[in-house]
């Protein structure tokens, strides 16, 4: 199976750098989600994530360390929460952290939601952006 790679973007629209190992389980989400075709791009990890649980069956460890994300991106990466939760459901080995901006508490209280919405158990850090 191979990995999943996506540089990010900034222009009109945000495109967010993604990174999902195949040979690890490490995956990660980092900058910002203000896309054109946000289901499309979710679509990909979705889908990755998928046949990762389908034929790796290995733990996974899920890196969210977004900057920013518009209301259909935020959908989105709660499509990738509820098939991380299915992972774990099947017995998956699953640990899901979340990196918030110190000083933005709203992207740490979506992580708090996306946690009542599936279930999941989310690791919360926060950090300092880089400039």
């Amino acid at each position: 199976m191979e990995n999943l790679e996506i540089q990010g973007e900034s222009g009109v629209y945000f495109i967010p750098t993604v990174k999902l190992r195949a040979d690890t389980g490490v995956c990660e989400i980092s900058g910002e989600s203000y896309l054109e075709d946000t289901s499309e791009f979710y679509n990909a990890i979705t889908n990755w994530l998928e046949q990762y649980i389908r034929e790796i069956k290995k733990p996974l460890t899920f890196n969210f360390r977004l900057t920013y994300f518009n209301t259909s991106s935020s959908r989105s990466i709660l499509d990738v929460l509820r098939v991380l939760k299915k992972f774990q459901e099947q017995g998956g080995k699953l640990t899901v952290n979340w990196y918030y901006p110190e000083d933005d508490e709203s992207i740490a209280e979506e992580a708090e939601d996306y946690m009542k919405d599936t279930g999941l158990a989310i690791n919360m850090f926060s950090f300092e952006p880089e400039e």
